[in-house]
């Protein structure tokens, strides 16, 4: 299931590309200069400038490998898949003789679209597609634009208000919401989730829990869908969570503070230094507790 997603974004990105390129062409003809373009599309400058020169949209040169990625071994690995040999393990120990320098799980998802391929290949000509949500097979938006500065609004400041009840926006940031709504449908199925996992977490109901997840996993968003997958790989850690009052974040909290002193002081002073400056923390902790 999650490969075929993985194909279905993958897509919906190329068909996004492609949009974003013809808009740059109908910009050009108006008449527009490119930094112009590039603000109100929220795209780099440089990219506006490579696509309005070029008479259809480029295709990106994939990377020479290297001895860390499977694709090195490439000829090799297809020449003993020919042969029959299709164990991961073994291939995996022989290509490391041959001086292989990455993970077993990277080499696995190429043999994964080898064996993907066979098994197209030998499926009967009669089998039915399968059924595809219509959220995921929607080609993705172009970037919203904060209607306040007129620049894209950036995906971490987007993950932050799909979290955010509307009661807690203040205008300007519920200004960036119907922005983000009006441009991405899967925001629009995506925050409702979110809050809905933000609910789940304060009302401590275990219930709600196990039903928020089969509606992740039919929601048709891969990332939704992959956050749930991993959460049912430790479920009982998760319940648990949810469930009980006690938390590491005490803990977590001090951790953080020591290593901000730590880059602060780095290469500036002693470790005696260092240590007056630790001392009082503790001191105020144990104070606290």
């Amino acid at each position: 299931m999650f490969a075929e997603d993985r194909h279905l974004k993958r897509l919906a990105y190329q068909r996004s590309r492609q949009a974003m390129f013809e808009k740059v062409q109908i910009l050009k003809a108006e008449g527009r200069n490119i930094r112009g373009i590039a603000l109100e599309m929220g795209v780099n400058w440089r990219t506006v400038r490579k696509w309005a020169h070029a008479n259809e949209m480029p295709q990106r040169q994939e990377r020479a490998p290297t001895p860390t990625s499977p694709r090195y071994f490439r000829d090799y690995l297809a020449d003993r898949w020919a042969k029959g040999c299709g164990g991961g393990r073994q291939l995996f120990e022989e290509i490391q003789q041959r001086g292989y320098r990455g993970s077993r799980s990277n080499m696995e998802r190429l043999l994964g679209k080898w064996r993907s391929a066979e098994r197209t290949a030998l499926a009967p000509i009669t089998t039915p597609t399968p059924t595809v949500s219509p959220v995921t097979t929607t080609a993705l938006p172009l970037r919203a634009i904060d209607p306040a500065t007129g620049w894209a609004i950036s995906p971490i400041v987007g993950a932050a208000l799909c979290i955010k009840p509307c009661g807690m926006l203040p205008a300007r940031q519920a200004a960036k919401v119907a922005a983000l709504k009006n441009a991405s449908p899967d925001f629009v199925a995506m925050r409702p989730l979110a809050m809905r996992f933000r609910g789940v977490l304060h009302s401590k109901d275990v219930k709600r829990l196990d039903k928020w997840l089969d509606d992740a996993q039919r929601s048709g968003i891969y990332a939704m869908q992959r956050f749930a997958c991993k959460l049912r790989s430790d479920i009982q850690a998760v319940r648990n969570a949810v469930a009980e009052p006690w938390s590491n974040g005490q803990t977590e909290g001090q951790i953080n503070r020591l290593k901000t002193l730590k880059r602060a002081m780095y290469g500036r002073a002693s470790a005696e230094l260092l240590r007056a400056r630790m001392i009082p923390l503790s001191a105020l902790t144990q104070h606290e507790k």
